[in-house]
């Protein structure tokens, strides 16, 4: 039985370490998509079984992806194989080139992923109620899935309608992507299609990306988080949790970092804050955060433990390369109690 359902594109990421794209000889490679990384983190960290509904063209690329997903634990069974034609011409598989930046230079994510076998999904290609009807407890998907082509985000409008006949939890990350919608409305259209999804779920995470009128209009200083998350909350009347993570960057190796949330029942909370942290690789850390957040409100923990949980596995996960988690839950639990950077032996 699986615990916790997520859907979205999961691609290959080509890691160049320490150097640039530009200029790099050798890769490493991970794999890595917002909404499966929190699968992948619930199950490697938080010990919940968990699977992702994805689409993938069937050649050797898919299926080091798939190997790549059955390392991480998650279930992939969900998998919907789209038959190759040897050049990527109808269907093809995600790629995502991403340096992790150093000092004044930031992190840059080069994705090509245009026309993957994900991104054709269509209304009905899942059966919703079949996935559903096995005791799934929560369900998970983002606006990054919404946005790879005018029929995820029905496919995602499915989904969640399901989930909520079926009495499962439904969360939902705006995560905003320019490049996703660049010629196809924009972040006005992005916000259209988040604002429509998200009313289905019962927690949105990320939900700063839904203050102002477009998503990344707003630079929300410490002091404005409380109204933006009231703002918000104003727009998803029937949305039970609303959090989010908070970041400032001083530089690309060091992060400030903490979190906050919102919800009918505590009001306004906020996670620990963890100022100077040194960061290897960010990418993830919000997916991170979500994963986290998700196993303390599932545990039943509150609305602030699980945010402790959130803040300390997306900041764990920022420590190690690739956009995946490679914390344990003992090192996230230490870290919510004081821990520190000492040699354990």
């Amino acid at each position: 039985m699986i615990d916790v359902v997520a859907l979205g594109e999961v691609m290959l990421r080509f890691d160049p370490g320490e150097g640039r794209i530009r200029t790099a000889r050798s890769f490493q490679v991970w794999e890595g998509g917002g909404e499966y990384n929190v699968a992948r983190g619930l199950r490697r960290c938080f010990g919940l079984r968990t699977a992702v509904v994805t689409a993938l063209a069937d050649n050797a690329v898919g299926r080091l992806v798939e190997d790549l997903i059955l390392q991480g634990g998650v279930d992939t069974s969900l998998i919907r194989w789209v038959p190759d034609d040897g050049i990527g011409r109808t269907a093809r598989n995600g790629l995502n080139f991403v340096e992790r930046g150093y000092g004044i230079r930031g992190a840059l994510g080069v994705s090509d992923r245009a026309h993957t076998a994900v991104s054709q999904l269509c209304k009905g290609d899942v059966d919703w109620d079949a996935v559903f009807s096995a005791g799934v407890r929560w369900f998970h998907t983002g606006g990054v899935f919404a946005g790879l082509s005018d029929t995820t985000a029905d496919v995602a409008d499915e989904a969640m309608a399901a989930a909520r006949r079926h009495g499962v939890t439904v969360s939902y990350d705006p995560n905003y992507r320019p490049s996703l919608w660049a010629g196809r409305g924009g972040a006005d259209r992005a916000r259209e299609v988040d604002l429509r999804l998200a009313r289905h779920a019962d927690v949105v995470v990320g939900a700063l990306g839904l203050a102002g009128t477009y998503p990344g209009q707003a630079c929300i200083g410490a002091e404005e988080v409380t109204g933006a998350l009231a703002e918000v909350a104003v727009l998803l009347p029937e949305v039970k949790v609303l959090a989010t993570t908070l970041r400032d960057v001083p530089s690309a190796g060091v992060n400030d970092w903490s979190s906050a949330a919102w919800s009918l029942d505590t009001g306004f909370v906020t996670g620990p804050r963890m100022t100077g942290l040194h960061v290897l690789d960010r990418i993830g850390s919000g997916d991170a955060f979500a994963a986290g957040l998700i196993h303390g409100l599932l545990a039943g923990t509150g609305l602030e433990r699980a945010l402790a949980y959130g803040t300390a596995h997306g900041a764990v996960t920022m420590t190690t390369p690739g956009d995946v988690s490679m914390a344990s839950l003992a090192e996230v639990e230490a870290l919510i109690t004081g821990g520190s950077a000492h040699v354990r032996r």
